[in-house]
């Protein structure tokens, strides 16, 4: 093929798969895309009223954090019957009640509960819970447990809520796109170390990258809208480059080397620089909660790190005048069985608490407690199916009403917000 002959014919998916064009941030497939060309350049990245609407922040506890013990039921004498080498003894517990506590690692937790800016939700999962890490996670991610939904629910939020596709309304932060940020009419911005988020590729697809992005405008609609997804996916890396270069924050977040804190502080960073970000969804790297074995230690340097850092990233959007426009949601993909296994550890279960924070949150226990004797094999009945909290989150914090097309099926809202 001469040189310059790709450029001036009409590019097709395969064209695009081969040059790697889908880095650029297509996600769900060309052809969907070009339907939405005109609306999606249309977009412009400073849109000025995002700074002005509310920001949701999805945080993925990667592995199944293990319920029972980080919301301890140690007024129940069923648990200590089920856990007598792991159980947390009722004077160390951070007491939310008579009945329930924080794990003591949670100072974080317990502190923003004092301050009304959390809620616990007790029992979360859903029908027919699978035991698998992927299976459930795609359940979670896809909001449609045993469906085969193919769009993330977060995707199908950005498609209802900007229907036009605007750029950087989703942003991903981790090394690999999760399912639930898919979407139909968007591409999230994905990225992890900040620093160095450039445009990747063979040394040879370099000068081609550079020519979509001075590329003018040609008679080729296709062409025309792959040349402006390249150079917004090079402004939109700059953005981030920049944003993380200027943020500075006197906020401890705990071990911000690594891990959730560091992560935050990536998400505070670009609210900071006004990135009209209305969705961001970020994991707990790795499949880090899957406690089998010794968990004691593990999971209470975990809960440190995810207390601390979600306090202060509350702590940082307040200080940056930003906190009334955020809340958090977050979750796991199962809990872990009641009975402590032979490893002093715990093997997969089913329903587990969600979180929700945020300056608006009203704070208090949320749902009905599972049962520890009434259990299915040692797991838990789940009590409050986890679309609840998501129809909450879409409709009292996101201000979008249907949550039934959203969610396919009716999920009563909780009423988590003031």
């Amino acid at each position: 093929m001469p040189k310059h002959s790709l450029l001036n014919r009409q590019l097709t998916r395969r064209d695009a798969v081969r040059l790697g064009l889908y880095g650029l941030g297509i996600t769900t497939g060309l052809p969907l895309f070009f339907r939405h060309a005109t609306s999606a350049l249309a977009a412009t990245e400073a849109n000025n009223g995002a700074a002005n609407e509310r920001i949701l922040v999805v945080i993925e506890l990667s592995g199944g954090n293990d319920g029972v013990n980080t919301i301890v039921p140690f007024g129940d004498d069923a648990y200590y019957r089920q856990r007598p080498t792991i159980g947390i003894p009722a004077a160390k517990v951070r007491k939310i009640d008579d009945h329930f506590g924080f794990h003591p690692s949670m100072v974080g937790f317990e502190r923003l509960y004092k301050d009304g800016k959390l809620a616990v939700i007790h029992g979360c999962g859903y029908e027919k819970p699978s035991l698998s890490h992927f299976e459930s996670m795609g359940f979670w991610h896809t909001g449609a447990p045993n469906a085969g939904e193919h769009l993330g629910w977060v995707g199908r939020v950005a498609d209802a809520m900007n229907p036009a596709g605007q750029r950087n309304y989703v942003v991903n932060i981790g090394t690999s796109q999760s399912l639930a940020v898919r979407s139909d009419k968007h591409s999230p911005l994905g990225f992890y170390d900040p620093e160095h988020f450039f445009r990747g590729g063979m040394h040879q697809q370099q000068p081609l990258f550079q020519r979509f992005g001075r590329a003018r405008e040609t008679d080729n609609a296709s062409l025309n809208f792959l040349t402006a997804v390249a150079a917004n996916a090079t402004d939109s890396a700059a953005f981030v480059r920049q944003a993380w270069t200027d943020y500075k924050t006197p906020v401890d977040y705990g071990a911000t080397a690594a891990g959730l804190g560091l992560d935050l502080r990536k998400v505070a960073a670009l609210i900071k620089a006004n990135m009209p970000t209305r969705l961001y969804y970020v994991s707990y790297a790795g499949n880090a909660f899957d406690t089998h074995v010794y968990q004691t230690d593990v999971h209470a340097r975990l809960l440190i790190y995810t207390a601390d850092a979600l306090r202060a990233f509350m702590d940082d959007v307040k200080r940056i005048g930003r906190g009334a426009d955020v809340a958090i949601m977050v979750f796991t993909e199962f809990g872990r069985r009641v009975p402590e296994n032979t490893s002093k550890g715990t093997d997969h279960g089913t329903a587990t608490p969600m979180f929700v924070l945020g300056e608006h949150v009203k704070a208090g226990l949320y749902g009905t407690p599972p049962s520890l004797t009434n259990l299915d094999d040692g797991n838990l009945l789940y009590t409050t199916d986890f679309r609840r909290v998501y129809a909450s989150m879409i409709k009292e914090w996101l201000g979008y009403e249907d949550t039934r097309t959203l969610l396919k099926g009716e999920f009563q809202p909780l009423g988590l917000f003031a």
